[in-house]
């Protein structure tokens, strides 16, 4: 089944996603690889594709898990939480409808 991973940043986290960004990538490259990953991406602070300075309000993936237990345990894992990037976390399970 398929679960949202929903990450809210701490104010001021650009420099904390920085440092973690290789490591939650390695990660997401991981599920991609298995064939579990639908989609992943940070949320913008401003209407921009690159906020820069501005920096992200949190991120969002979309991966199949076998249980909700283990999609808040991948998510507990994660460099952005561990280091601090996120001040709360949400895992929801997500089912997809479209594209169908």
């Amino acid at each position: 089944m398929y679960y949202a991973l929903m990450g809210e940043d701490v104010a001021g986290s650009l420099q904390k996603r920085s440092e973690a960004r290789p490591g939650h990538l390695a990660r997401l490259q991981a599920l991609q690889d298995e064939g579990r990953l639908l989609i992943a991406g940070p949320l913008p602070a401003v209407d921009a594709v690159d906020p820069g300075a501005a920096g992200y309000t949190g991120s969002l993936i979309v991966a199949e898990f076998d249980s909700l237990e283990d999609a808040r345990k991948w998510m507990e894992d994660d460099p952005y939480t561990a280091e601090g990037v996120f001040s709360r976390v949400t895992v929801k399970p997500f089912r997809k409808v479209f594209p169908a």
